[in-house]
């Protein structure tokens, strides 16, 4: 919706500008140079940090406040739901949950037993045109598009029996610099895996 919209119907639910984070901050950054001890600066460079805070942990809309969110399922995009089903459950080990077929789409179900509140569903089926699946395939063939990725206690011999299945390797088990390490393969249609094993508490 358009800013002005937004800001009418935000008035509306909250009895409340859209601007009042800024009026919060302004007022916190009031009270801080009130203090003393803190230059602009340094007070300038606090409200800035807890601003990206607030965005990250999703606190600027209080439409949220008190919401219990949980995965429940994720979508894959594959172009042979027979050569996707075969990757992910006997070269993944997940295991097969559904599989429906109509008017030739396919919306297969796997997940892992140790996790059976999530789902991801494998499908072939697109919404839009025929164009959107070339511009899809595209992206997936570039590797623009991440796929799922996943844990596991024993990288090592999960990435050999994950290698020993055919899957395309596109990097074996490696140190990241963000403090993991992983490895990545691709699916039959091209999806990019990553598999990781969280380091020790």
């Amino acid at each position: 919706m358009s800013t002005a919209h937004f800001s009418r119907q935000f008035s509306a639910t909250y009895g409340e500008t859209s601007t009042y984070l800024m009026k919060g901050r302004i007022e916190r950054a009031k009270a801080l140079l009130r203090r003393g001890d803190l230059s602009v600066t340094e007070v300038r460079a606090r409200a800035a940090s807890r601003a990206g805070s607030e965005q990250r942990a999703g606190r600027w809309l209080p439409s949220i406040a008190g919401m219990n969110l949980t995965l429940a399922r994720c979508f894959v995009q594959v172009h042979d739901p027979d050569l996707a089903l075969t990757f992910y459950r006997d070269g993944l080990g997940l295991e097969l949950r559904n599989d429906v077929a109509r008017e030739g789409f396919r919306w297969i179900t796997v997940g892992a037993a140790s996790q059976p509140e999530v789902e991801i569903v494998l499908t072939n089926y697109l919404h839009g045109s025929p164009a959107d699946g070339d511009v899809l395939a595209a992206l997936v063939a570039k590797g623009a598009l991440n796929g799922v990725h996943f844990h596991t206690d024993d990288l090592d011999a999960t990435f050999e029996k994950v290698r020993a299945s055919g899957a395309e390797i596109v990097q074996e088990p490696a140190e990241q610099p963000w403090g993991t390490r992983d490895c990545a393969v691709r699916d039959p249609s091209g999806n990019l895996l990553r598999i990781d094993q969280p380091p020790a508490a």
